[in-house]
């Protein structure tokens, strides 16, 4: 169980390393398309990552625009894909496993309807189809919730604090039904536009979330905190927090504006799909370990408890100077 944890956390020092890439693409009824390709600032190196349009699609207008900014870098420009336009051909990301990354597309075609795309290093390119389906929209957005709670290590650290902290099945079930209550509420509320969220102070917070239930649980108090006491209540107004969080990157794909429900409904309950797989697999193995984990000196216990207390230092200070934090 520990050792399965710190290589949790040597893969997600960076809880979510690089945030996807966006292929956005517009096409136009004369059979021409702006581009833009929006990557992270930051990846590992001797990696690139590229978009790859159908063969008949060439450079149209006027030359790339590239924009950088502090966490970013976009580059417009455009092609002309006529008289074949999109629909039918094959477009896509080249490069996603190097890089180790997914890339999210939006695909506007000329008529007003639109395709997105979660595209992975397994599957990096689509066959662009005349339009998505109701059925197209729930699963596209159920696999992004899904992939963003397994590759949010942050949010699965907190997770893991929460399993740690709370005794007893009844306890634990209504903990997280409220961590799960609150972060669907902030999702909802941020993506329908009636909660403004700015995302850099908000990594800092949900972060500084984790160092405090790594506090809580490192102390030994004989009489119990109002945490311990009431911990479903704490880690709802916490689900509310790291809700914001899980709303940034459902507003970076976009929605579709015939489909919103169905899209917030999908990727909620893909986030609670991957946080309970999550919880399966650490109970699973916190049981079937029991025996030789009793065995192992006291001091092991607390490993975890460290373990989430560093990381958390560590992405406090990492957000706060990637939000302009000077010392």
């Amino acid at each position: 169980m520990i050792a399965a944890l710190l290589v949790v956390a040597a893969e997600g020092a960076y809880s979510h390393p690089l945030s996807p890439s966006l292929l956005e693409i517009r096409l136009t009824s004369d059979g021409t398309a702006e581009i833009s390709w929006t990557t992270p600032a930051l990846r590992p190196m001797g990696t690139e990552i590229r978009p790859v349009l159908p063969p008949h699609c060439h450079p149209h207008g006027e030359p790339p625009v590239v924009q950088a900014e502090r966490d970013r870098i976009i580059q417009r420009w455009g092609v002309d894909c006529s008289p074949q336009g999109l629909v039918g051909h094959r477009l896509g990301v080249e490069g996603l496993g190097s890089a180790k990354t997914d890339a999210l597309l939006r695909l506007t075609l000329s008529d007003g309807r639109t395709v997105r795309a979660v595209l992975r290093a397994s599957d990096p390119f689509i066959t662009v189809p005349p339009g998505q389906s109701r059925l197209d929209v729930g699963r596209g957005y159920l696999s992004l919730g899904v992939t963003h709670i397994m590759t949010g290590w942050d949010h699965l650290m907190f997770v893991f604090g929460l399993l740690l902290l709370v005794r007893g099945v009844g306890l634990l079930i209504k903990t997280v039904t409220a961590f799960t209550i609150g972060h669907s509420i902030t999702v909802s509320l941020t993506v329908l536009g009636y909660v403004p969220v700015s995302p850099r102070p908000i990594d800092v917070a949900i972060a500084f979330s984790i160092f405090l239930l790594a506090v809580e649980l490192s102390r030994e108090s004989p009489k119990p905190t109002l945490m311990r006491r009431f911990p479903w209540l704490i880690t709802g107004l916490f689900g509310l927090l790291h809700g914001a969080g899980f709303a940034a990157a459902l507003t970076q794909v976009g929605m579709p504006q015939n489909e919103i429900p169905l899209a917030l409904l999908s990727f909620n309950i893909g986030i609670e799909v991957g946080q309970i797989l999550f919880i399966f697999v650490i109970q699973a193995a916190r049981l079937f370990f029991r025996r030789a984990l009793s065995a192992l000196p006291r001091w092991v216990e607390w490993a975890p408890v460290y373990t989430i207390g560093c990381l958390s230092v560590y992405w406090c200070l990492e957000r706060m100077v990637a939000a302009g934090v000077r010392w």
